[in-house]
């Protein structure tokens, strides 16, 4: 088992970021979670709710889904303090059930915005490896600094939003067939 992962075992929340040409900003996020991947899979892609569970997320609408292809439109607001934004876009998303959700915005606020989030399971441990991975770059003008500071602050409430909830999850689920 390498270092990431013994990290996140011991309940660290990992956030990394990196800078790319043209101010594109670089952003890892990764959390251990105490719950099946079918836990966590059902928090992730519980579109019309993510405003009810996400910090940051004002609103959440499954547009469309057809052919393997989801169309996705949020509304968040990002930033620090007096310098918060509204932000509107339009995910397009794939599903590779209980394993990876790719997304790459198709309109909106962001020049560059695209991802995914990753599950992985280990053989010795019971739960769920969550990733995240995607690079940014707002249309508006927001200094790299700003945005990567933004992505620091934020993320790790979004992770264990999740982890919070499939757990939760999870628990009510254990306690049903007990």
């Amino acid at each position: 088992m390498d270092d990431e992962q013994n990290r996140l075992l011991s309940g660290e929340t990992l956030i990394d970021l990196s800078y790319h040409d043209d101010d594109i900003i670089g952003v890892t996020g990764g959390v251990f979670i105490e719950a099946p991947p079918e836990e966590v899979w059902k928090t992730l892609t519980d579109y019309d709710n993510l405003s009810k569970t996400l910090p940051k997320v004002v609103a959440s609408r499954l547009v469309e889904k057809k052919n393997g292809e989801i169309i996705l439109e949020q509304t968040g607001k990002t930033g620090i303090l007096i310098f918060e934004k509204t932000v509107n876009f339009r995910l397009k998303i794939y599903e590779e059930h209980l394993h990876r959700v790719t997304f790459e915005q198709i309109s909106g606020d962001f020049h560059i915005y695209h991802g995914e989030w990753l599950l992985e399971t280990h053989p010795e441990h019971e739960g769920t490896f969550l990733h995240y991975n995607a690079q940014i770059k707002p249309l508006f003008f927001a200094p790299p600094i700003l945005v990567s500071f933004v992505q620091r602050q934020d993320l790790p409430g979004i992770l264990h939003a999740h982890k919070q909830r499939a757990e939760s999850a999870a628990s009510a689920l254990c306690d049903l067939n007990t």
